[in-house]
């Protein structure tokens, strides 16, 4: 794996957790305390920075296809982690051993060159 698809796999995981994060942010402090109280000011913002988050991953996810070759089940799979709340943990899971796993491929290639 060259340095720019390892880049971008990074840039993926590190906007995955921040953006499964939001949306049950969303969900909890925006919707739910704006119907059961009248703290309705928190919707806004939340929802802003949510949708930057998201614009942000499915870039990201774009550009991770584009550069690492993915099949289009793997990139679907990674979107619908998007779109469930947590989902972007599970990504970040996959993400996080596939690293550890190039890791490891780079390693024993360097091993076998020496």
């Amino acid at each position: 794996m060259d340095i720019k698809t390892a880049s971008a796999l990074h840039r993926l995981r590190l906007i995955s957790v921040p953006e499964a994060l939001s949306f049950p942010a969303l969900l909890i402090f925006g919707s739910l305390l704006s119907r059961i109280s009248d703290i309705d000011y928190l919707m806004m913002p939340l929802g802003i920075l949510h949708g930057i988050l998201f614009v942000i991953y499915a870039v990201f996810l774009l550009d991770v296809w584009h550069k690492a070759k993915w099949p289009v089940k793997k990139v679907a799979l990674f979107f619908l982690f998007a779109l469930l709340p947590f989902g972007g943990l599970f990504g970040d899971r996959i993400l996080k051993r596939d690293e550890a796993d190039s890791v490891l491929a780079a390693r024993a290639r360097e091993a076998a060159r020496a």
